[in-house]
């Protein structure tokens, strides 16, 4: 596996800094972000594949601006539904395999339970619509490929709810979060890390040695949910990530009260409901993710040994 190729496309996300840094226990990464790759060209995403002939394509790279989505859906449908599929064409042709990543904002949350990959897609807004089409085109590219389902991304770096809590809980008396969205906030760290082991499985050769990498991904394409374990609101997120302040010293937090989506208007309706069903995942690649609130113990004790402004100045309640 030391030769094994790997060019992953959007190197500076939350997802795809920690892909770089987990990918690169698996073989020779490229990784490329703007100006080296422009996502609403196909011609710059051709040659970009074609110059580095990848065995595996990881596709980090998406438009994630939820609410702006609305006034630029023609752009988030280019990033988010043009540009994979043009990646998944390339990986075809190429012989690679191709890994993006979905999210649970394609289903409408009316569902009672878990979403499973089998449940039919009804999105609620044109970021979710956005990223559907993209599942779609990457399936009917034809080649190897997987589609990671996710959830509630956040991280230790960038821009996410957790280090924005951080900072308004310190800052203010009172923080009002939603508390009839149900969901599970799932650590970039998890979701790079369950990427690089599926990688690592498939082009290690459970398949035949003789085969090409991507023949070993073949008997195992498809869309896998991928999310941290349990479910809880974006309301009792924060009162865990308080809960977290307050064990590493912290008094003067703001009180966390739950409201309703409708008494917290923003431009793109969310799913009520965006919990997913893991079992795909752990039947085909014996993949088990982290209980949700074991991750968040876990990122905010890296929190603290971070040099870095956003989440040191966050967990000292700084602006």
């Amino acid at each position: 596996m030391a030769n094994l190729r790997i060019l992953l496309i959007g190197n500076v996300g939350q997802v795809g800094w920690e892909l770089k840094r987990t990918l690169s226990t698996l073989g020779d990464v490229v990784d490329i972000d703007r100006p080296g790759i422009e996502l609403t060209s196909a011609d710059s995403i051709r040659k970009v594949i074609r110059q580095n002939s990848p065995q595996v394509i990881v596709n980090a790279a998406a438009y994630t601006a939820v609410d702006k989505a609305e006034d630029e859906s023609e752009l988030a449908m280019g990033i988010n539904a043009t540009a994979p599929a043009i990646m998944a064409e390339e990986a075809k042709v190429s012989g690679a395999a191709f890994l993006t990543y979905s999210t649970d904002y394609v289903f409408d949350g009316a569902k009672q339970g878990p979403y499973t990959e089998e449940d039919q897609p009804n999105p609620l807004s044109a970021y979710g619509r956005s990223k559907l089409a993209g599942d779609e085109a990457v399936r009917d590219a034809g080649g190897s490929y997987i589609i990671f389902r996710t959830s509630w991304v956040y991280g230790a770096r960038g821009k996410n709810f957790l280090l924005t809590m951080m900072k308004l809980v310190a800052e203010r008396e009172v923080v009002k979060v939603v508390d009839d969205q149900i969901g599970a906030p799932t650590w970039s760290r998890s979701l790079a890390e369950a990427t690089a082991q599926v990688i690592a499985q498939r082009a290690n050769g459970r398949a035949n040695h003789s085969s090409t990498v991507a023949e070993r991904f073949a008997d195992v394409k498809g869309v896998y949910n991928l999310t941290s374990d349990g479910r809880t609101s974006w309301f009792g997120f924060t009162e865990a990530i308080v809960n977290e302040m307050r064990a590493l010293g912290r008094e003067s937090l703001a009180r966390v009260l739950p409201i309703t989506s409708a008494e917290y208007p923003v431009r793109a309706v969310r799913p009520k409901n965006s919990v997913l069903d893991n079992s795909k995942l752990k039947n085909t690649f014996g993949l088990t993710m982290p209980q949700w609130d074991d991750a968040l113990s876990m990122v905010v004790d890296e929190l603290q040994s971070l040099p870095s402004v956003n989440s040191s100045r966050a967990l000292a309640g700084q602006s």
